[in-house]
């Protein structure tokens, strides 16, 4: 017989725990979390880990210590869901029964939709900063280049925090500068989309950034394969088909993504994803055709721009109206569309970008235009976010 919770979390990152806190601060005390990994990472400081401005042990600490008190973790991986029988399929072939279910598994990487890509991040001349073990061998081979080609590519597609793919790079481009070598080294960025980022105002500060630093910007553009042992990366624009070989010295590359492969064969995701994302209303959070299913963070079907911030104002939503359709009441929280992604433009400055789900800014201070260029806005990144992270937002109180 299967193991009942009243609610059921698949996914310890921050979307599960953050959420987890929260549920049981607003009163429910049968919260089980479903996570295999002995570990817990805050991802926005790989970017700085990447960049040489923070150590890979600043960004990690052990899954039961952040693990709320009084919520139940179940160590082991998520491999289907049953929505109709409401029950959970776990790797060591046992079921979990649910009164509420959420799903927030994060995203996987797929390596292998660009061919020769995961060979090339584990090569002696290719890093990817997204992943933990890979991104302080970033900063060795960014570090370590004094002239060459440095290569930095993001693919199309839902991603986790978009605007991450750039950051090392300003960073690095920073630090040349600070060496006296930038001169010698050609930076390329390969960006899918039509500007470097979407947002017109935020973009404007970028391409100022861009120019200063002398970086190559290569709009409509994507990466389709990679020689290893060749370093040659082969990049394609999206509105010619044209395709150019770059020779590299340094690759630093991010892996398309999507949901994880058990989640897109349930009933979850919507029969149009191709990317298997969790199909929800994008405001309440609540599954559309199964009434006690949730989803939230990189793995739910909305429509913003993936982000922690993006989450934060999520995880609120989520909670108040989970607790709400537990009582049979109507559902009280609506979610916006908010994201954020503040950009490590220099070693001690960050253009801090807020924004809808139309890329509209969406500044937290009104009128105040946080995507100009600021030393605060590094302060409050780079040295109160990390704080705030693991003091209250993992517990539920941020």
């Amino acid at each position: 017989m299967a193991t009942q919770h009243e609610v059921l979390i698949i996914g310890g990152g921050n979307a599960g725990v953050s959420l987890a806190a929260r549920l049981e601060r607003y009163g429910i005390k049968d919260v089980a979390l479903i996570e295999p990994k002995d570990h817990h990472l805050y991802q926005p400081l790989f970017s700085h880990i990447a960049g040489g401005r923070a150590q890979a042990k600043e960004a990690v600490r052990t899954q039961q210590s952040v693990t709320p008190k009084g919520v139940t973790w179940i160590r082991d991986a998520a491999v289907d869901v049953d929505a109709n029988a409401n029950t959970v399929t776990l790797a060591s072939g046992s079921s979990v029964a649910y009164g509420q279910l959420v799903v927030c598994p994060g995203l996987q990487y797929d390596w292998d939709a660009v061919p020769g890509l995961a060979e090339a991040v584990h090569s002696p001349h290719g890093a990817s900063h997204y992943e933990f073990e890979l991104a302080p061998k970033a900063w060795t081979l960014l570090s370590g280049l004094t002239s060459g080609t440095a290569v930095f590519t993001m693919p199309a597609g839902p991603i986790k925090c978009g605007g991450a793919s750039q950051k090392p790079m300003y960073l690095a481009c920073d630090y040349w500068k600070e060496q006296g070598v930038l001169d010698k080294i050609r930076v390329v960025m390969v960006q899918p989309y039509p500007t470097v980022f979407g947002v017109p105002e935020v973009d404007r500060e970028l391409d100022r950034k861009i120019a200063e630093y002398g970086i190559e910007l290569w709009t409509n553009s994507e990466l389709v394969s990679v020689d290893a042992a060749g370093q040659a990366a082969t990049i394609r624009n999206t509105e010619t088909g044209a395709e150019d070989v770059l020779h590299y010295d340094v690759l630093n590359s991010v892996p398309p993504q999507s949901a994880p492969d058990w989640l897109k064969a349930t009933d979850l995701p919507a029969a149009s994803d191709k990317g298997g994302f969790v199909e929800v209303d994008r405001q309440t959070l609540r599954h559309l055709r199964f009434s006690n299913v949730w989803s939230l963070g990189d793995a739910a079907g909305t429509t913003n721009s993936k982000s922690g911030g993006a989450l934060r104002k999520q995880t609120k939503v989520l909670a108040k109206n989970l607790v709400a359709a537990r009582k049979g009441k109507p559902l009280p929280e609506k979610y916006n569309g908010y994201s954020v992604c503040p950009f490590t433009v220099s070693r001690d400055t960050v253009v801090f970008a807020e924004f809808d789900d139309r890329f509209r800014p969406m500044p937290t201070i009104p009128r105040v235009p946080t995507w100009n260029e600021s030393r605060l806005s590094w302060v409050v990144d780079r040295d109160m976010f990390p704080q705030v992270y693991w003091n209250l937002i993992l517990k539920g109180r941020a």
